[in-house]
C-alpha cells in the first residue's frame, strides 16, 4: 500500500532537492525554483563575508578607534535614535507627561511638512511649543 499521495518520479525524471518538483533528467536547472540540479550551491561563499572575530581583535580595534578619535560604529548607527529619544522625552516633560499630546504635536508638524523625518517633526514641535508657551 502506498504511503504517499504523490506518485514517484518517472524513469526520465529526478526530484529537485530544493522544491521537490519532478524535473526531466536532461535539464540542469529546476524550472520551478531555478536551483542547479547537479552542481552544489556555493554556500561557503555566502557565509564567508561574516566572520566572527576574537575578543582580542575587537578590543584592539576599539582601542585604535579611541586613539584615532573615531566614534564606535554602533554609536554612529544609533545617534539619530538617541537624539530622537531625548527630544521626545523633553517634549513629554513640557506637556506634563501626556504621550498622546506629544504624538498629536508630532502629527501636526508632519501635516505641516509631510516629507519631514520624525526627528525634524520633534524639533519643530518643541520650537512651536516653546513659542506658544512663553
Amino acid at each position: 500500500m502506498p504511503t504517499s499521495i504523490t506518485p514517484p518520479p518517472a524513469d526520465d525524471e529526478v526530484e529537485c532537492a530544493n522544491c521537490g518538483a519532478y524535473v526531466y533528467i536532461g535539464l540542469t536547472r529546476c524550472p520551478n525554483c531555478g536551483v542547479s540540479l547537479y552542481e552544489p550551491e556555493d554556500v561557503e561563499e555566502k557565509t564567508s563575508r561574516f566572520r566572527s572575530r576574537s575578543r582580542f581583535s575587537r578590543a584592539v580595534e576599539s582601542i585604535l578607534r579611541k586613539i584615532r578619535g573615531e566614534p564606535d560604529p554602533a554609536q554612529e548607527l544609533f545617534t539619530g535614535a538617541l537624539r530622537e529619544k531625548g527630544l521626545f522625552e523633553d517634549l513629554l516633560r513640557k506637556v506634563g507627561g501626556d504621550r498622546s499630546a506629544v504624538e498629536r504635536l508630532i502629527d501636526y508638524e508632519r501635516q505641516q511638512r509631510p516629507g519631514a523625518t520624525r526627528l525634524t517633526c520633534l524639533q519643530n514641535a518643541i520650537q512651536r511649543w516653546e513659542q506658544e508657551n512663553r
